[in-house]
């Protein structure tokens, strides 16, 4: 079998059933944790995915390693009711953190007007806590590419709260408590550091 034509095949199928699945180059790259040029070498046949990698990208799409490799497959729409829509993963995410400020919102205006003071601290409560649910969607959608800046906004939101809880109700400036931050932050930079794989680009070609 000619190889040029094998990578085109594959190329064509890897794009066919992204795009099936509506996701971009980039999207693809980060769950396999290879780069968006990797991705979009294979899809043009300049190169082609080693086998862990095609048992991945089928994984990925729900097929079969010989889907991959099939020609002039009629591919078909993911399994789904007609009236089941795919809802987009990312205004998922806003509506998520809509509803988090929401409820900040609801909290303040509920505990203002029974004249409760400082009502207001609902909204940095809101802050680390809006972190977290994002933190736990990414990841529950395989989608890792925010986990460092998410994880550097709990750690810095939730002593910002503390300092400013102890501040406002206890009149008690603790500032040296934010100092914590920077050993927070440098652990939290030298954990993903330690578990961040180089991007890979496409292995051959």
């Amino acid at each position: 079998m000619d190889s040029e034509k094998l990578k085109i095949r594959i190329g064509n199928n890897i794009a066919a059933y992204r795009k099936r699945d509506d996701m971009t180059q980039a999207e693809l790259a980060d769950r396999l944790n290879y780069s968006d040029k990797a991705v979009s070498k294979w899809e043009r046949g300049e190169s082609v995915p080693d086998v862990i990698t095609l048992v991945q990208l089928a994984e990925q799409f729900g097929i079969t390693v010989n889907e991959l490799l099939r020609e002039d497959q009629e591919i078909e729409p993911p399994k789904e009711t007609p009236s089941k829509r795919r809802a987009n993963k990312g205004i998922i995410q806003m509506l998520v953190s809509l509803l988090v400020w929401f409820v900040a919102l609801t909290v303040h205006v509920v505990l203002s007007s029974v004249g409760v003071p400082k009502s207001e601290m609902a909204f940095v409560y809101a802050i680390p806590i809006n972190a977290i649910v994002l933190l736990c969607l990414r990841s529950a959608f395989s989608r890792y590419s925010w986990n460092h800046a998410l994880v550097s906004i709990i750690v810095w939101g939730c002593l910002v709260s503390m300092h400013v809880t102890l501040l406002v109700f206890a009149g008690v400036n603790v500032w040296k408590l934010l100092l914590l931050g920077l050993l927070g932050q440098a652990a939290v930079t030298l954990w993903f550091r330690m578990f961040r794989a180089p991007r890979k680009e496409a292995e051959n070609g």
